[in-house]
């Protein structure tokens, strides 16, 4: 495919030293080189479009459309606004996802949230994340959700964060409210042991 070629014509990107990334990240040398081994395999150029990101993290939701979701999550990752991820932008990401402390994890899904990337969340990003996380797990839920489904746990989410009710939800008020959620909490913890 012309994807294909064009990603393989790219100058192939050398990830800076490990002993770098060791350093900024909670990643042993080794797990850097398993991890590294990995993102060569699927990106040989050294560094990942949007297109082969979406179709990557699609095959992990075979029921849903994760289009949306890997759309925002690219541009997560993607933390110099360029167009693409390096090795050093995912294993970061990965490191504060994985290993990070609990606010290193709220500070990176607020940056998530918040798309126009203005310092806040507002209803209609969270109801944007909310439905492309719905959408990716596919018409297979249990219960069965009804179309207004995200729009309804979004204003549940929002009367909650949105502490002083002006309509945005800055970062101090999604940590407070994120620490005060024991689910939240919980979830934070779930991939802790992954690596």
């Amino acid at each position: 495919k012309i994807e294909d070629e064009l990603e393989m014509t790219m100058v192939c990107h050398r990830p800076e030293g490990l002993e770098q990334l060791e350093a900024q990240t909670n990643f042993s040398k080794r797990e850097l080189q398993v991890l590294y081994r990995g993102f060569k395999n699927e990106c040989p150029s050294g560094v990942v479009n949007e297109e082969t990101f979406k179709q990557i993290y699609s095959q992990f939701f075979p029921h849903g459309d994760a289009s949306m979701y890997a759309h925002y999550l690219f541009n997560a990752f993607d933390t110099t606004q360029t167009g693409s991820v390096k090795f050093e932008d995912f294993v970061t990401a990965l490191s504060i996802l994985l290993r990070g402390t609990v606010h290193e994890k709220l500070r990176w899904t607020f940056n998530l949230y918040d798309i126009n990337k203005d310092g806040y969340i507002n209803k209609e990003e969270m109801i944007d994340i909310v439905k492309a996380i719905y959408d990716m797990m596919g018409k297979y839920t249990y219960p069965v959700l009804k179309d207004d489904t995200p729009r309804q746990h979004v204003d549940v989410f929002f009367q909650k964060m949105d502490k002083n009710k002006d309509g945005v939800v800055t970062l101090d008020e999604f940590l407070e409210s994120c620490q005060e959620d024991d689910n939240i909490m919980r979830s934070l913890q779930l991939f802790e042991n992954v690596m």
